[in-house]
C-alpha cells in the first residue's frame, strides 16, 4: 500500500491544481481586488474564467470521450495542439471583450499575460529546437501554477509566497505521474513566472 500512495497524491494534486481549476479561481480574485465590487467582480472574472478556461476544458473532454487523446490532462504532446489553440481563440475573444467592456487594466492584464504564457507554450511544444528536430513537451500545470503564484504576488503582496511550495508539489506530481521530465516541469515553473508574472505585474 506504501507505494501507491505517491501516485494516488500524484493524481489528486495534479486534478486540484490542475490549469482549468486555477484559471477558474484567479480571474475572481483578481477581479475582486480591482473592483472590490460583486457584480463587476462576477462579470469580469467569469468572462475570463469561461474564456480562458471553461470553453477550452469543454474541447479536453469532448476529444478525450472520443479518443482524440489519453486523458482530459492531454498528455501526449501531438494531441495539445486543438487544445491550446482553441484557448488561444477563445481567450482572445474573451480579451477583446474585456477591452470592449471598458474593464479594470487589472483584468486586461491578466488576460494578455495568460495569452502570452499560451503563446510562449505553444512556440516551446511545437517548434522548439530539440534533438530529433520534435517540439519539447512543457509542463502546461507548472507554468500555470508559478504564473498564478506570480499574479498573486503582484496582486495581493509578497506574503503569498507562502503558497510557493504548492507549484513545487504540482512540479512533483507531473513527474511523479511520469507525465513530464523534471526539465519540464521546472520549464514550465520559469515560464508562468517570467512570461505570465512579469507580462502581468509589467501590463496592471
Amino acid at each position: 500500500m506504501a507505494t501507491q500512495t505517491p501516485p494516488l497524491l500524484a493524481r489528486v494534486v495534479t486534478e486540484v491544481f490542475a490549469p482549468w481549476v486555477l484559471v477558474s479561481f484567479l480571474p475572481v480574485l483578481v477581479a475582486w481586488h480591482a473592483t472590490r465590487s460583486v457584480v463587476p467582480t462576477v462579470v469580469w472574472g467569469l468572462v475570463v474564467a469561461v474564456t480562458g478556461s471553461v470553453i477550452p476544458m469543454l474541447v479536453v473532454v469532448r476529444g478525450a470521450r472520443r479518443g482524440r487523446w489519453r486523458s482530459h490532462h492531454v498528455t501526449d504532446r501531438e494531441g495539445r495542439r486543438v487544445p491550446l489553440l482553441t484557448c488561444v481563440l477563445s481567450l482572445g475573444a474573451g480579451i477583446a471583450a474585456l477591452v470592449l467592456g471598458d474593464a479594470p487594466d487589472r483584468m486586461v492584464a491578466l488576460a494578455l499575460a495568460m495569452f502570452l504564457s499560451l503563446v510562449v507554450s505553444i512556440a516551446i511544444t511545437f517548434a522548439a529546437p530539440v534533438p530529433g528536430g520534435r517540439g519539447w513537451k512543457i509542463s502546461v500545470h507548472t507554468s500555470a501554477a508559478s504564473g498564478a503564484l506570480a499574479v498573486t504576488v503582484v496582486t495581493f503582496g509578497l506574503w503569498t509566497l507562502v503558497f510557493a511550495p504548492a507549484v513545487a508539489l504540482v512540479g512533483w506530481s507531473r513527474v511523479a505521474l511520469r507525465d513530464h521530465t523534471v526539465g519540464q516541469v521546472v520549464g514550465g515553473a520559469v515560464l508562468g513566472f517570467v512570461v505570465g508574472g512579469l507580462s502581468f505585474w509589467w501590463l496592471a
